[in-house]
């Protein structure tokens, strides 16, 4: 399992929120390309980046930052999330050095958009599964789509989506525990990498999703624990390329 640390901007800086609530945000750097830079000195081999702003918004609010992230990055891998909602979007972000695109909205309220998207980049378009008891939220996870996962995977498997990341809106920055019966499920139903992200607090939640790697589950997404320092980014690093 690949292990990303996450870097999450809002309003300039390096922050995490609970449940995805714009207002229960914690500042953890004021400088998120500080941020990247540690993580990068760590040895990780993956950034996994979101425009907050823009995930709210829908916007490239923070694309300066984003630019700046890539150039530290150098050959490290950078994936993006948050307001790419549309082709000039993407293809300045791709310019600016983002190696693969995470899209929420777009591919679920804009499927002619994200079709195109996914076959202007090939391999670089991934879908983000932010759900609530299997429910899609979609704009910064403040609107329902009305949509399940179960409804949506045969179309994103069509049109050439390349990876997923499920996020478990429910456990997001709150530290408790991966839900591993909906990772199972989902693994169940598609052949395309999944990324978990939501509810990793410790190494044992990580020792936790690592039979999961046999079936599917490409990597692990962290970001509170490793900030508030209950995952040692380090250790857990030295782990996952371990196991």
């Amino acid at each position: 399992m690949i292990l990303f640390p996450a870097i999450d901007i809002k309003d300039g800086q390096c922050v995490r929120l609970k449940q995805g609530l714009a207002d229960q945000v914690t500042v953890f750097n004021p400088d998120p390309v500080a941020a990247a830079a540690h993580w990068l000195d760590l040895g990780t081999k993956a950034l996994h980046v979101v425009d907050l702003d823009g995930a709210f918004d829908g916007e490239p609010t923070n694309s300066a930052l984003v630019a700046a992230i890539c150039r530290r990055a150098g050959n490290i891998p950078v994936q993006l999330g948050g307001g790419i909602r549309d082709m000039a979007t993407a293809k300045a972000y791709i310019a600016a050095g983002v190696q693969r695109l995470l899209i929420g909205t777009m591919a679920l309220s804009d499927p002619d958009t994200f079709g195109l998207l996914a076959s202007a980049f090939p391999g670089k378009i991934g879908v983000s599964l932010d759900a609530v008891d299997g429910r899609l939220k979609t704009k910064g996870w403040v609107e329902d789509s009305g949509l399940t996962i179960d409804a949506v995977l045969p179309r994103l498997h069509s049109q050439g989506a390349a990876f997923l990341v499920y996020t478990d809106i429910s456990r997001d920055g709150m530290q408790s525990g991966v839900n591993v019966p909906a990772l199972e499920a989902l693994l169940a139903k598609t052949e395309l990498p999944v990324i978990a992200a939501g509810g990793v607090a410790t190494l044992a939640d990580l020792k936790a999703l690592a039979p999961l790697a046999a079936r599917g589950l490409y990597g692990v997404i962290s970001g509170r624990a490793i900030y508030a320092g209950t995952l040692d980014f380090a250790e857990a690093l030295r782990w996952c390329e371990a196991a």
